[in-house]
């Protein structure tokens, strides 16, 4: 087990540690010199079963305050440390703030100093260190008072150390990915590049391969400690000792880093958190900001208004930070004196536009008092497709645990994407209406390619989900696919005896490889205008002819011909061009252009500037 110290400057935390352990946690040359503790101090008391009791001594004074809040995250019990001669004093106040902003959900607090005052006075501080825990959240704590001067209150202290360690049980984030905060980083003579820090999460063994966010690579355990001993693995809770095997460098790490059992998804720059205020917090206002052992700045903007609950705010991080869902921050004012709040992350994305609509907030609200995984997990789902990649590194799950979420959902899941049963019937549903509209305003084609459609009707949802749905309606014979275009199936009929009659009177004349206008078939067959237009529509709808711009057609054949003929010059050349496309042909520059910008509106092609980049080459080439 792993406590923290927390306390105002000379109040006797590191003797207190020492005479706990034997062990000076000062081991800087100015520390020593100054006697007082400028950066985190380490110290493990061995157990007689073989395990050790950890000690973090953080500094007191408010100039060092970075480094004492890069020792307290992920810390689950504090030693409060108050001198009965000096009594509660500004860093005392400050610190309580912070163990309770950061989460801490246990404190004891010692007295120490105790030979330096009389009765009366240890009563007087007693009472008013515990007015003011009742008051942070901490009514209920065990007091010792101690001096290190004569031993008083030590051996009692050492005895409820000693039980609240064998009594300690499992980290609630045991079973999530491991995740390590790095606050110290050394070359080892003959061993390599050793890391320290505490383990927030998950569980980790010699042999493992871990990620490194400061460097960007992967590293393998080559060995480890815990509590300062050697051991072949590491879990949530432990202060942990890493040596690092693979291609980096000591330069590459640097306090604030990250070891992650897996590559991030991403780095968060924009996030929505819950803030806890001590004093009130502005809107826009810049401020400092600390988040395991890093330390930037950034600004608070606040998505409702002062007073209304929970109080819900965007980060806007001038320096991205390694982010996961419920991770806490510690914000001060941008002068970094006086600590405003905290703020505990509850979405890594904000959204571009909408973030202060009330349904959006009221959904937030939600999310903020959702503990239960597989209802977060469904409440998710109700804003739209979830990319798991994404989830499972917000959430810190691992893939066991993303597999059991689904199991127990209803939803539809391809590849990295899920949507709920409900959302995917209405994204059916409107591929369905926008088909029906396309055929019904474009009666003389024969449907729409897959690319064009999920481009009208689910432009931003994932193209594995939108083939998925596509491929279901056609199983259900909702919707129909002729030679690669989608369609409806009333679109398409087949001839009556008259149009039969007149077509086989005309299909040959499409042999001549030209594209036909209505007026002049109608002159050459000796068929009204009207007669021929309603035919040729028809012969469209049953991909046997393509308008390629109202009323010219060119038969399925010679459009198969022309898209070959694309497809291959985009292979070798990456792009073709009005004038490539004229010269292969032989045909006018004006034909050319109507022929490639059908192509373009099929969503076979692409256009940028004056090129043709191919898009969706499986509407016509097989």
């Amino acid at each position: 087990m792993i406590f923290a110290t927390a306390g105002h400057v000379d109040h006797g935390k590191t003797s207190l540690i020492q005479a706990i352990t034997g062990i000076d946690t000062a081991h800087l040359p100015e520390e020593k010199k100054r006697g007082m503790t400028i950066d985190l101090g380490y110290a493990y008391w061995p157990q007689h079963d073989g395990s050790a009791i950890g000690f973090i001594d953080v500094p007191g004074h408010e100039k060092f305050l970075a480094n004492m809040l890069a020792g307290v995250g992920g810390i689950n019990h504090a030693l409060l440390v108050v001198a009965c001669d000096d009594g509660v004093m500004a860093q005392t106040l400050e610190h309580l703030a912070i163990l309770r902003l950061a989460g801490c959900q246990n404190i004891t607090l010692i007295l120490t100093k105790a030979d330096r005052v009389d009765e009366p006075r240890i009563e007087q501080v007693t009472q008013q260190v515990r007015a003011e825990l009742s008051r942070q959240g901490w009514p209920d704590v065990k007091l010792f008072i101690t001096s290190t001067e004569d031993g008083r209150g030590i051996e009692a202290l050492r005895l409820h150390l000693q039980q609240l360690h064998q009594q300690s049980v499992l980290h609630a984030n045991l079973q999530r990915r491991f995740r390590l905060a790095i606050d110290r980083v050394f070359h080892v003579k003959g061993a390599g590049i050793v890391v320290t820090g505490t383990a927030l999460a998950g569980q980790i063994r010699v042999g493992d391969s871990l990620w490194v966010t400061g460097a960007q690579k992967r590293v393998r355990v080559r060995g480890l400690h815990r509590q300062n001993q050697v051991s072949d693995f590491a879990q949530a809770g432990d202060r942990v000792a890493l040596n690092l095997a693979g291609d980096i460098e000591k330069e590459e790490i640097t306090r604030g880093d990250w070891l992650l059992a897996e590559q991030p998804a991403f780095i968060a720059n924009r996030v929505i958190v819950e803030l806890e205020c001590d004093a009130v917090i502005k809107h826009w206002q810049p401020v400092h900001l600390y988040h395991g052992a890093s330390h930037i700045t950034g600004r608070v903007s606040l998505l409702v208004e002062q007073g209304e609950t929970p109080v819900l705010a965007e980060l806007i991080l001038d320096n991205p930070l390694w982010l996961v869902d419920n991770d806490r921050l510690i914000i001060r004012d941008i002068s970094a004196r006086q600590t405003l709040g905290g703020a505990r992350v509850i979405r890594l994305v904000s959204p571009r536009r909408g973030k202060r609509l009330p349904e959006f907030l009221d959904w937030l609200s939600k999310l903020c008092q959702e503990q239960d995984e597989l209802a977060h997990f469904q409440l998710q789902l109700q804003q739209g497709e979830l990319n798991l990649q994404d989830y499972g590194w917000a959430r810190q799950l691992t893939h066991e645990a993303l597999d059991d979420l689904l199991a127990q959902t209803e939803a539809e899941h391809v590849d990295n994407y899920v949507l709920s049963t409900f959302k995917a019937q209405i994204a059916k549903e409107r591929l369905v209406q926008t088909l029906e509209n396309f055929n019904e305003i474009h009666s003389d084609q024969i449907g729409v390619g897959k690319a064009r459609l999920k481009r009208m009707a689910l432009p931003s949802m994932s193209e594995p989900l939108v083939s998925k749905f596509i491929s279901d309606l056609i199983n259900d014979d909702v919707i129909k696919q002729t030679r690669g275009w989608l369609h409806m199936p009333q679109h398409g009929l087949v001839f009556d005896v008259q149009q039969q009659a007149i077509w086989q009177q005309i299909y040959p004349l499409f042999s001549r490889n030209e594209a036909w206008w209505v007026r002049d078939l109608a002159l050459e067959s000796g068929h009204d205008e009207e007669t021929i237009r309603h035919l040729l529509k028809k012969a469209a709808q049953m991909g046997l002819i393509t308008a390629i711009v109202r009323d010219r057609y060119y038969s399925h054949e010679q459009i198969s011909y022309f898209a070959a003929l694309i497809h291959r010059y985009c292979m070798e050349n990456g792009v073709i061009f009005a004038a490539d496309f004229r010269n292969e042909l032989g045909i006018g520059r004006k034909l050319a252009i109507q022929i490639l910008e059908f192509f373009d509106k099929s969503g076979f092609t692409r256009r940028k500037g004056d090129g043709h980049y191919l898009r969706d080459k499986g509407i016509f080439v097989e």
